[in-house]
């Protein structure tokens, strides 16, 4: 069983306990505290998981091969499973969301990055999307010229959005994703990126020319990738003083679980099921695909999935094999409406199983999620729906928990989200 298949089933294992049965009856501040304990532990691992990632990028540029490129995407894919279970906390606290975008935006316009094919599709107006920050040390976009000729991780994340569009992405993980499989060529036919690992080589086997310039761009970006994320752990850290831990503890408790079900419902529901399924779905659109340049898109929806579920069960599975578990939204539920609670874990059990199917139709039968969305593929479209229906299904008994529990007005200081 490879790693990933095993991470898989051990995750599935695992979550699959409810996280009851607690000696004392638990109280919203206790399940509240708990959020904040599975956020640190998440954003933890993704550091942890983020750092065995730039160990691999620094083997990959010390010795280019197919041996250290392999390495380096496998860590990669590695680094994903914590990283997309932290997308759960983003909703309900702007302070993620707001921090988000230079670790995860996408669709990105790879253009802005690297060289592309030729007929290379990009945003419309995108005057970035042809910059080619690696082959270039100076940069023109619009009426601004930019200094490339030194590439740091402050050079890149200026460069994100630069000429005001969305679709320039310099940073964190897809392009970093970018840099490591290159463009996906193929469609909503088989296949992921297949840059050579020559790409990064030095003197007369580099191809496709700036190798020493690629290989600086990709360990700048992992660097600021570690940054990011070492700051964000802290702010859920309970030896830290005056973070975002101690500030959403000294808030109500009842503001506390707001901000968990909007935040579950919001990733549930407007972002895994909206704009990262359906909006992929109804326009057949790869581009629109969440990791597409890996064809890692199954494991990201899963986990992003998998986050929700950790957050109503009080539970989280560690990358050290280790299960934190504690007070949660089911047991609070539980000790109002025994049946309802029943009932609404059944399609929390649901909903993850049907995600999970897309990861077998991937692992099993070799129909990655860009293949699933093909126009014509009426199985893959039907299974894909079915996903997003359970997700539908699964905000409705985040809605149902919330008015259990008396929490009204689900929209706190976020960003613009709805559900």
């Amino acid at each position: 069983m490879n790693t990933m298949k095993k991470t898989f089933a051990l995750s599935l294992l695992a979550a699959s306990v409810l996280a009851t049965g607690h000696a004392q009856a638990a109280t919203k501040q206790d399940v509240v505290k708990h959020y904040a304990d599975i956020a640190f532990n998440v954003f933890s691992d993704a550091q942890s998981t983020a750092r065995n990632l730039d160990q691999a990028i620094d083997a990959l540029i010390a010795n280019p091969s197919e041996k250290t490129l392999a390495e380096a995407k496998e860590a990669w894919k590695l680094a994903r499973i914590p990283y997309q279970q932290s997308e759960v906390f983003r909703f309900g606290n702007a302070i993620v969301d707001d921090w988000e975008g230079q670790l995860n935006a996408w669709p990105l316009d790879e253009g802005l990055i690297d060289y592309v094919a030729q007929g290379y599709h990009h945003e419309l107006g995108n005057e970035g999307a042809m910059a080619n920050i690696i082959a270039n040390p100076q940069i023109q976009v619009g009426n601004v010229t930019i200094n490339a000729s030194k590439i740091t991780p402050e050079l890149l994340a200026d460069m994100n959005e630069i000429g005001g569009s969305e679709a320039n992405v310099a940073t964190g993980y897809h392009a970093i994703e970018f840099l490591l499989w290159g463009q996906d060529l193929n469609g909503t036919n088989a296949g992921a990126g297949e840059r050579a690992y020559t790409d990064f080589a030095s003197g007369k086997d580099c191809t496709n020319g700036n190798c020493e310039r690629r290989r600086t761009y990709l360990k700048a970006a992992s660097e600021l990738l570690l940054s990011d994320l070492g700051w964000m752990t802290k702010q859920w850290s309970a030896t830290e003083k005056e973070n975002y831990r101690s500030e959403l503890l000294a808030d109500s408790p009842e503001n506390g679980l707001r901000k968990m079900l909007f935040g579950m419902g919001s990733l549930s529901l407007g972002e895994l099921a909206g704009e990262r399924m359906k909006v992929a779905l109804e326009a057949n659109s790869t581009e629109d695909e969440h990791d597409c340049f890996s064809d890692n898109t199954h494991n990201s929806h899963f986990y992003d999935e998998q986050g929700i579920y950790n957050i109503y069960t009080g539970t989280y599975k560690r990358v050290d094999g280790s299960t934190l578990s504690g007070p949660s939204i089911h047991d609070l539920v539980a000790e109002k409406d025994p049946k309802a609670a029943k009932a609404i874990h059944a399609e929390f059990d649901q909903a993850r199983a049907q995600v999970y199917a897309l990861v077998e139709s991937a692992e099993k039968n070799n129909q990655h999620f860009d293949q699933l969305i093909a126009a014509g593929n009426k199985a893959g479209n039907q299974l894909v729906n079915q996903a997003i229906m359970a997700l539908v299904k699964q905000t409705a008994e985040i809605e149902r928990a919330a008015g259990i529990l008396g929490v009204t007005s689900l929209n706190p200081d976020t960003a613009d989200h709805q559900f």
